[in-house]
């Protein structure tokens, strides 16, 4: 496909904003893209550098458990993203609120290319180092698969809305607590009302994305009709997909789990080990502000 070809925007209604015609090029959106993946990289490597100079937790921890770190600070900055993309997208007047099956703006392409660019990242990440240590997290590898492939069809078949691709986005919300979490889990924090207290909220987070999928649900349904005759089969398809097995499978285990370490601090990423008491170890001590 030719980079420097340009699609035709959107026929949007007059009171509608239009996207900027840049978006429509290929190969602007090569480079939005690639700005995402590389400003990700740059967090995961900047997390390791300051992890490594300042966290002691970090410099005892195995190689697979630094690498898991690493991801989970980046994972908690693009949860920032997504959970500020989401919540615009459901509280502001816009034209994708106004008009949700075929309303874009510049702001929700950005958000979509830069995501796309996480996922690169993510995915490339998690099989990578599921080869290197020799394990595979199946749910969140078919959460990364089915986010990708969705977000690359809105890119793919640049003509559909963005309202749900940006509120799909605000599933992230319980990313930066579960990313705090499981840090505090490491330095032995697990004991400590901040952990407890942030549990509790990752907790709620959970079960708002399950609330939020049942909206999702709700919104596919009202706007059948829509959907079928403004959107292609193949984005229709993939996200009824997705959706089906984060609201059966993937939310149900992953509140369960959560709930599960509230009762009992154990770390479920790596053989369900039972977390020391904070201080209880000199390999879980932490250097004054350093985590």
């Amino acid at each position: 496909m030719d980079p420097d070809h340009q699609t035709s925007p959107v026929p949007l209604s007059d009171h509608l904003s239009q996207p900027s015609t840049v978006y429509f090029s290929w190969g602007f959106r090569f480079q939005i893209v690639s700005l995402g993946f590389g400003f990700y990289s740059a967090i995961f490597l900047l997390t390791h550098l300051l992890s490594l100079i300042l966290c002691r937790t970090y410099q005892s921890l195995l190689a697979k458990e630094k690498v898991f770190w690493d991801l989970a600070a980046t994972r908690a900055v693009f949860g920032i993203q997504s959970t500020v993309a989401g919540l615009r997208a459901l509280t502001e007047d816009s034209a994708l609120s106004r008009e949700k099956v075929m309303g874009q703006e510049d702001w929700s392409w950005f958000n979509i290319l830069t995501a796309i660019g996480f996922f690169i990242f993510e995915n490339v990440a998690l099989h990578t180092s599921s080869v290197v240590f020799r394990s595979l997290d199946l749910p969140l590898a078919m959460h990364h698969f089915f986010a990708l492939a969705g977000y690359m069809t809105a890119v793919v078949w640049d003509s559909m809305g963005h309202y749900m691709p940006m509120v799909t986005l605000l599933l992230e919300m319980s990313t930066p607590f579960t990313c705090i979490s499981w840090m505090l889990l490491k330095v032995g924090w697990a004991h400590s009302l901040f952990w407890k207290a942030n549990q509790w909220m990752m907790i709620h987070m959970f079960h708002c994305r399950m609330v939020l999928t049942y909206y999702m649900w709700w919104f596919g349904l009202k706007h059948w009709e829509e959907l079928i005759m403004y959107v292609s089969l193949p984005p229709v398809l993939l996200f009824f997909t997705g959706l089906t097995l984060l609201t059966f499978v993937l939310n149900p285990i992953w509140t369960h789990k959560k709930t599960m370490q509230l009762l009992r601090p154990v770390d479920w990423n790596f053989d369900n080990k039972a977390v020391p008491l904070n201080g209880s170890q000199a390999e879980v001590s932490v250097k004054p502000h350093a985590s």
